[in-house]
């Protein structure tokens, strides 16, 4: 290993998207350094400093990488043990009237750091806009079913009705504030710029004469070449690895989210009232071939912990960052970063998939709605009862009993829910038995939830998706296919 450890290219990638997996491509990442060294080159040319027209010439026309590069620089590495005096030996093969200034006055986080910075900035982007595919997929699937009633659950027992579309606004909350939580880190995204060994800019004074205004501006110029808004005024050999902390956060919080939603799903599977996409040839089991098993939001759930975890690692490598600087940080980040990206990538497809796909299955949330209801409609019986000028006490020790009676038929004989029936036989309630029916009504038990549905959508669901930047991902209309 050189004393920076090798990057290799994530299991995951191969199950991401092409933009994403191409994003931590060693292709793209070496691409990118030299993309770096040439700024700095420039930047130092405009300076003052005697750097030729040649030598920058040739560094343009050879920013990518081709097969025989790779060889060299592995060679290189394989030899010196340092990746980036590696890559730049390798550089210089190809731009030779640049080969003595390549890389001048820098230390190797100028390249790695800066890079990395570029990386996470494009793979938030990425992520920001897929979140906002998800978000629309899902609000159309809230709309859809607005009305639809359905039993909620609290401790997953029998509560009281909601309306799917509402369970679904719940989903759709979590997201958005998934949605912001990447924005703000992205925004906040400084560069690490130029700053020598130990955050000094010594070398630098160095080469310009101890001009400090130039060396001010030269971080100035790099920072604006990578469209960057800021560097960050001061750091050590590294930018913060708090940075690293900021920016895996939202990523586990999404985890966090859509493994709350898959885990609702496949309850919803299991109790046969919405199931994700399967396909006509998928197989379920290998067993039982009647099996619709929910694969999608278990692999869901399955890589979701995984990125809630990675977090962690960023905790741990910050908070043992030695003054300036220690290695250990390098094998850490260069597969905890990647995978992260990678993961929130691979679930966002997965999550996009499934909600392009739901299927819902009326009739067994009405049979299950039936199944309950009729211990719901208790008060509303006993209240209108009162308003026939019964007496509420009287009405309440009625229902109790006839409820106890009918929840044995149910739990003790495995019998359905004989509630009502047993109301209409009871000439107690003769006063109210025209209007048991719409007592009944499963849309009277649910509230303002349809009027909730549209509020939520319309004051912030469209809103947060007006943001010009994502309308063109979410009306670019394109389905989420598996790469597995």
């Amino acid at each position: 290993m050189s004393e920076h450890d090798t990057y290799q290219t994530p299991l995951s990638s191969r199950y991401a998207s092409k933009e994403m997996a191409h994003l931590f491509s060693a292709e793209n990442r070496f691409h990118t350094w030299r993309k770096l060294w040439l700024s700095l080159a420039i930047a130092e040319k405009q300076l003052g400093l005697p750097i030729s027209d040649t030598a920058i010439d040739e560094m343009k026309q050879n920013l990518h990488l081709d097969a025989e590069q790779f060889e060299v620089a592995a060679a290189e590495e394989k030899k010196r043990r340092h990746d980036v005096m590696a890559h730049v030996h390798t550089f210089g093969t190809v731009a030779p009237s640049a080969a003595g200034i390549i890389h001048l006055g820098a230390t190797s986080c100028y390249v790695t750091d800066n890079a990395d910075l570029i990386f996470i900035r494009t793979a938030l982007t990425l992520v920001f806009k897929k979140l906002a595919v998800v978000i629309d997929r899902f609000a159309a699937f809230a709309s859809q079913y607005r009305e639809l009633p359905t039993l909620g659950f609290t401790h997953f027992q029998p509560a009281q009705l909601t309306t799917v579309g509402k369970r679904a606004t719940l989903w759709l909350q979590e997201l958005l504030w998934d949605l912001r939580n990447i924005k703000r880190a992205r925004d906040d995204l400084g560069f690490r710029g130029v700053k020598g060994t130990t955050g000094t800019q010594a070398s630098f004074l160095a080469l310009f004469d101890g001009d400090h205004d130039k060396v001010e501006e030269l971080d100035r110029l790099v920072t604006e070449m990578s469209d960057f808004p800021y560097a960050y005024p001061v750091t050590s050999q590294t930018y913060s690895r708090k940075i690293d902390i900021d920016v895996l956060a939202p990523l586990a919080s999404f985890g966090a989210t859509a493994h709350k939603i898959a885990t609702d799903l496949r309850l919803l599977a299991h109790l046969k009232e919405v199931e994700e996409p399967f396909e006509s040839t998928q197989i379920g089991s290998s067993a039982m071939a009647y099996k619709r098993n929910p694969m999608r939001s278990e692999r869901i759930c399955s890589l979701a912990r995984h990125l809630m975890v990675l977090h962690q690692n960023a905790l741990g490598t910050a908070s043992v960052q030695w003054f300036e600087r220690t290695l250990d940080d390098s094998a850490n980040r260069r597969v905890t970063l990647p995978e992260a990206f990678l993961t929130a990538d691979i679930v966002l497809t997965t999550l996009q998939n499934v909600s392009e796909g739901l299927v819902v299955y009326p009739r067994v949330i009405a049979r299950r709605v039936a199944q309950e209801l009729p211990f719901m409609a208790t008060e509303n019986i006993i209240m209108a009862l009162v308003k026939k000028g019964g007496d509420r006490q009287e009405a309440h020790e009625k229902i109790r009993v006839l409820s106890h009676e009918a929840a044995y038929q149910v739990k003790q004989l495995g019998e359905e829910n004989d509630l009502i029936e047993r109301v209409r036989k009871d000439v107690y309630f003769d006063p109210i038995k025209d209007e048991l029916d719409a007592l009944l009504e499963p849309r009277s038990f649910i509230g303002r939830a349809p009027q909730q549905v549209d509020k939520f959508l319309n004051e912030w669901v469209t809103p947060a998706l007006q943001d010009p930047e994502l309308k063109a991902a979410v009306h670019k209309g394109d389905k989420a296919e598996l790469n597995v």
